[in-house]
């Protein structure tokens, strides 16, 4: 990061304004040598691939960041990000023992120097919402570009809010709301799991149960499973049944 040189006064004698100047100088140097170091990060995902993968991935590409540490679940993240105090939590939103929001919860208060960024599969406002108004600084997906996630991570270190394209219409229209209002509740929705959300999301993209079971890092047995709960819950007959249900629900 760059500072514009400082400009002169007008009515400050050369020799006062070369020590000015020079303070100056000395201060952007200093502020510009704070702000290249770079921004530590701390990886939380209930999946040890994917953890593995992003970390190398992203410190091959980028020395605007550094990974000082991983977790798995809600326990490992609260211990770690209180230990390693990053600058950064890149944070899963879906995990067993609770999820991002859980974890939110947990450090808000008590660390509040920290910035989350929650990176997940889900797309759907639900989950947008819910972290963000636990605490997090930003909402990305998983299909966002290795350098587009470096540069999501600068900004909210920064003191940006960052959010994939399509997001940041969820999080307006949900704090746009009239306080005190009850939020929209779709019965047949609620019924589903998280888990059973994102095959159904991906499912109604058109994607296989082999890439799906890629997509969320389980076996195409378990996506098949998860289908069938999908369709017994909502009466449905078929996958493209299925996609209509789900593209009327907003989920896709």
């Amino acid at each position: 990061m760059t500072t514009d040189d400082p400009g002169t006064t007008d009515g400050i004698d050369h020799a006062a304004g070369a020590t000015a100047d020079a303070d100056s100088s000395g201060g952007h140097e200093a502020q510009a040598e704070m702000s290249d170091r770079p921004v530590t990060v701390f990886l939380v995902d209930d999946h040890a691939l994917f953890r593995a993968g992003a970390k190398a991935e992203l410190q091959s590409i980028s020395d605007e960041i550094r990974i000082v540490g991983e977790a798995g679940s809600v326990g490992e993240a609260v211990a770690g990000i209180t230990r390693m105090r990053p600058q950064v939590v890149l944070l899963d939103v879906h995990m067993p023992d609770g999820g991002g929001a859980e974890v939110l919860r947990r450090l808000r208060d008590e660390l509040p120097e920290v910035v989350f960024l929650a990176l997940s599969v889900s797309d759907a406002a639900e989950d947008v919402i819910a972290v963000i108004r636990a605490g997090a600084r930003g909402y990305v997906t998983k299909t966002i570009s290795s350098a587009e996630l470096v540069q999501a991570i600068v900004r909210v270190a920064d003191g940006d809010a960052v959010f994939s394209p399509r997001l940041a219409g969820f999080v307006l229209d949900a704090f746009a709301e009239r306080p005190g209002a009850e939020p929209i509740s779709d019965p047949e929705l609620d019924q589903l799991t998280p888990r059973e959300r994102d095959v159904l999301r991906l499912l109604a993209r058109g994607y296989a149960y082999k890439e799906i079971a890629s997509e969320l890092f389980i076996s195409v047995k378990t996506v098949e499973t998860h289908v069938s709960s999908v369709l017994r819950k909502t009466q449905l007959s078929n996958r493209y049944e299925l996609s209509r249900w789900a593209t009327d629900r907003r989920l896709v």
